[in-house]
Formats: C-alpha cells, structure tokens, sequence
C-alpha cells in the first residue's frame, strides 16, 4: 500500500501549467515536525506536491502560500540521470484529495471564529455552501437524533 497523509502550509504560489485540457497543479508543502532533536535547528520538512485534473482545478483556484492544507496521495519515486550522467533521486507526493485545514478568516489573520464562549470555547461560523442548512425549529422533535 502507498498512502501518504500531510497537514501544512504552502511554501509558495502554486505554479500551474495545462496539458491536453488538464490542470496540473504544483507546490511544495512545509510540514512541522512533531518532534526535535536536541541541538537539531530543523522544524520542518518540505514535499513537493503535484494535484492532476479537478484538485489541480482547486488548487489554481483557492490556495496561495501560507494556506493551511491537508493532503492524502501516494509518494512517486522521479529518479533520472542528469546531461553529467549522475543518478538524481526525487521524490514527489501525488495528491489524491486535498482540503482546507483552518478557515480563510484564521489564514488571514481573523479569528475565524463568530463567537467565543465563556471557558474559552469557540464556536466556528457557518459558511455559506457548506452543505449545512439551518432547520426551523418547529421540526426539531421530528428528527432522529433531536432530543
């Protein structure tokens, strides 16, 4: 099984480019490190990324550097020679699906945040075309996980 699963920030713009009708979307992701060696200087890693037809799409579409994104994929090995006949080894992340991983508000320096709740708690807001909908109250006793 390859499968790889990253949670981090955009190093850059995305750099796109189209071949026959398809978007191909790359960019490098800087995931922190959980863990740091004493003395190590390094808190992140780097992955370049690569996001073919639709999620190529959204990428163009909505991420710039610093968005905060999780992406699933799988790892492709691009090893080759060089024009000085040295071996050279890649690696690449091919994005299989890939989201949001804070709200635009908080990308941007917001709270992201309609309201904060006595003890610290937060609530987020509903964004319009979440696939939530408000419900009238009068219904609630007709749902099954209503009170």
């Amino acid at each position: 099984m390859n499968k790889v699963i990253l949670m981090g920030r955009l190093t850059r713009d995305p750099e796109m480019r189209y071949s026959q009708d398809m978007a191909i979307a790359r960019f490098s992701l800087a995931v922190d490190r959980r863990f740091k060696k004493q003395g190590d200087t390094v808190t992140a890693d780097f992955f370049n990324c690569t996001a073919f037809g639709k999620q190529g799409e959204f990428v163009e579409k909505y991420l710039k550097q610093g968005t905060k994104v999780l992406v699933t994929g799988r790892i492709q090995n691009d090893n080759y020679t060089n024009k000085d006949g040295q071996k050279v080894y890649s690696v690449q992340v091919i994005v299989e699906e890939i989201e949001f991983a804070e709200s635009k508000n908080t990308s941007t320096g917001g709270t992201g945040y309609a309201q904060d709740m006595p003890g610290g708690e937060r609530i987020e807001p509903t964004a319009p075309g979440d696939d939530f909908m408000n419900i009238n109250p009068k219904f609630d006793k007709d749902l099954p996980f209503g009170d």
